[in-house]
């Protein structure tokens, strides 16, 4: 198949990437690259099926008209802003990339039949109330932007499947961590954590740490966006996918740091939109997809581990 994956030299872009060129699909990137970067990628642009990288805005029209001449049989949606306190201090930003973004790949998919696969979050949900984990159904609630936005794409994206018959599917992966995953920032918590660790640095938490998080391996959510791709039993459908166990952030900077002296409590940036507790339950992924995770979080944080050591070997910084 011909395949387009926006956001693909992102952290989770890339490894969907690398999923669909080892499945044999031909495979176009579009990326802006303001969260994404091309050593992402380098070595995947390299295979004969990876057909073309293109440095792009999907907010640009032109370049969408252009590059959906190519006839995809599947997009992969995954170009959007990732940053909870960005959408706080600039919740315009969020919403022209997420909104108005979404919107444009829209069209371009309904006017070329081409089937969506859009990447939301975790982050609309409310807390979990109890150990079955959230499902589909469980409640949102837009506690930033950047979940606002999120939300806001997700209704467009199923009215285009519902008034135009398009095929498509939201996914909601829960925090996925692993390998290419930035090391700076407020994004990914375990490798941040590594990283100090790594460079004799404390541990920040943000408030009291009991906040739950299910943390979801990269290869394990890669694995199950492109099978969202594969199947049509979920077009129209939206769709979990996280470990099914969720951990305390006090708890696993415990395990990162292996030594509690080296862990530091700092107030919080956004208290207003921290949900306390996340755990996801991926039984419809299970049953539709036949899809469930393969690594656990202890083998997922010493795989990261190993890359981060790797990375700062080789003197290379993926803290921005």
């Amino acid at each position: 198949m011909k395949v387009l994956v926006t956001g693909g030299a992102g952290f989770i872009g890339r490894w969907v990437v690398d999923r669909l060129l080892k499945d044999g699909h031909k495979v176009w990137v579009i990326d802006d690259l303001s969260n994404g970067r091309w050593e992402n990628i380098r070595e995947l642009a390299a295979n004969d099926n990876f057909s073309d990288f293109i440095k792009g805005d999907i907010k640009d029209n032109r370049i969408l008209q252009q590059l959906f001449s190519n006839g995809f049989d599947i997009c992969f949606h995954l170009a959007a802003s990732i940053n909870v306190q960005d959408s706080i201090d600039n919740p315009k930003a969020t919403f022209d990339n997420d909104v108005i973004g979404t919107f444009n790949i829209l069209e371009e998919c309904r006017k070329n039949n081409v089937k969506i696969v859009f990447m939301s979050t975790c982050m609309v949900y409310d807390r979990a109330n109890n150990e079955t984990g959230i499902t589909e159904t469980h409640p949102v609630k837009p506690a930033s932007p950047y979940a606002g936005s999120k939300l806001a794409a997700e209704n467009m994206v199923l009215s285009y499947y519902y008034a135009y018959g398009l095929p498509a599917t939201v996914i909601r992966p829960f925090n996925t961590y692993g390998p290419f995953q930035k090391t700076g920032g407020e994004g990914g918590v375990i490798a941040i954590f590594i990283q100090n660790k790594l460079a004799g640095n404390k541990l920040q938490i943000y408030g009291e740490g009991t906040q739950t998080r299910d943390f979801l391996y990269v290869e394990d959510c890669a694995r199950f966006v492109v099978k969202t791709g594969y199947s049509n039993k979920v077009n129209g459908e939206i769709i979990n996918a996280g470990l099914g166990e969720d951990i305390s952030i006090n708890k696993l900077a415990e395990l990162i740091a292996k030594d509690k002296k080296r862990i530091q409590h700092v107030d919080h940036i956004h208290p207003q939109s921290e949900i306390p507790k996340l755990l996801c339950n991926y039984n419809k992924a299970k049953t539709l997809l036949d899809w469930e995770p393969k690594v656990s979080l202890i083998a997922g944080i010493e795989k990261t581990e190993n890359w981060i050591r790797s990375e700062r070997g080789k003197g290379n910084n993926h803290g921005t």
